[in-house]
């Protein structure tokens, strides 16, 4: 059933938000399935790149390598580049006013192009006893757009061109 006022959570902030684009020494991109939508059904399960949240006066920069450790076990990546834009995507309908603690009506992002600097077992999902993601691969940056993305297609289809220099080995 459609919520019958999909205008009533337009007063909701966006939540500051930063985003990771982690490329491996191929130039290709770490994408993670999220763990609360698993495969199911036969579905693909949804796949997203790391990001989350920045606190109160911290710095963008310092958010996204933060993140990334809390989210993928590791921060050992160098900035490689930052979209200049913030990006804003609404959380669909069905989940205004429940997800992000129902306190806002989507997230303002943003994006960092990092280079991942040590090795695959550094990537670890399970050091939080709640993990976001329970799978995870590399993918060409290109593809970002035709994953299972759900709603952030648009931002990642943004993101494929602004750190197409990236993508590849021996990228940027």
């Amino acid at each position: 059933m459609s919520d019958p006022e999909p205008d009533r959570f337009a007063h909701l902030p966006y939540r500051p938000n930063v985003g990771a684009v982690l490329f491996n020494r191929d130039g290709l991109v770490l994408v993670a399935r999220r763990a609360d939508l698993p495969n199911a059904e036969g579905r693909p399960g949804v796949w997203q790149l790391p990001q989350g949240g920045i606190d109160a006066d911290e710095d963008p920069a310092a958010a996204v390598l933060r993140e990334l450790k809390e989210e993928v076990g590791t921060d050992n990546a160098a900035i490689l580049g930052e979209h200049p834009d913030w990006l804003s995507y609404d959380l669909p309908p069905a989940l205004m006013g429940k997800a992000l603690g129902g306190r806002f009506r989507g997230q303002r992002q943003r994006w960092f192009a990092l280079r991942f600097l040590g090795e695959e077992s550094e990537i670890r999902l399970d050091l939080d006893p709640h993990p976001e993601f329970d799978a995870w691969k590399w993918v060409k940056l290109d593809t970002l757009p035709t994953l299972e993305v759900g709603f952030k297609q648009a931002i990642y289809a943004v993101l494929a061109v602004s750190f197409a220099g990236f993508a590849g080995p021996g990228g940027a």
